[in-house]
């Protein structure tokens, strides 16, 4: 019997959906799926027992994404961190941009930022909350971004269709 390998490169595939996930990986989708279409991760994480949310975070080191499944949404990919090098949204390459290239793209995409926040750790973080992402900046240039599943005004997940 053959075994067929994950296609890893699967991920315009570093392609950001907003509020769907990124190439291939969809919101909503289970751990199997996930497994299915990236292979084992390299490390799991639990969260803490003092976080707000438990959840899993699958780390694929080598790739540069951390895929997140809350235990309340049993266990469903609800939030990917990645820095992967390819990284696009509305089409455009977006890895190392500075701050004010990034806002000027979103803008052109009917989308204003809700806070710029200069981190403790030197980083600047660009938020746009309705759509759920971060960026995350160091010396001016993108370098890795945290982006989930919509959440409503009521605190209800939006899960892709």
């Amino acid at each position: 019997m053959q075994t067929i390998q994950p296609q890893h490169s699967s991920t315009e595939e570093n392609e950001i959906i907003l509020g769907t996930g990124m190439g291939p990986l969809k919101f909503g989708a289970t751990q199997d799926e996930v497994r299915a279409l990236m292979g084992e991760p390299e490390e799991i994480e639990e969260s803490e027992d003092d976080d707000e949310f438990e959840h899993q975070a699958w780390n694929y080191l080598e790739e540069g994404y951390s895929l997140y499944f809350d235990r309340e949404d049993d266990y469903r990919l609800s939030c990917i961190e990645t820095d992967h090098p390819g990284l696009r949204i509305f089409g455009q390459p977006i890895h190392g941009k500075s701050v004010d290239e990034i806002q000027e793209l979103m803008r052109q995409n009917g989308l204003e930022s809700t806070e710029v926040e200069r981190m403790d750790t030197g980083e600047t973080r660009l938020s746009y909350e309705k759509e759920m992402i971060d960026l995350y900046f160091d010396e001016d240039q993108l370098q890795f971004v945290n982006f989930g599943v919509f959440i409503s005004d009521d605190l209800e997940v939006q899960w892709p269709s």
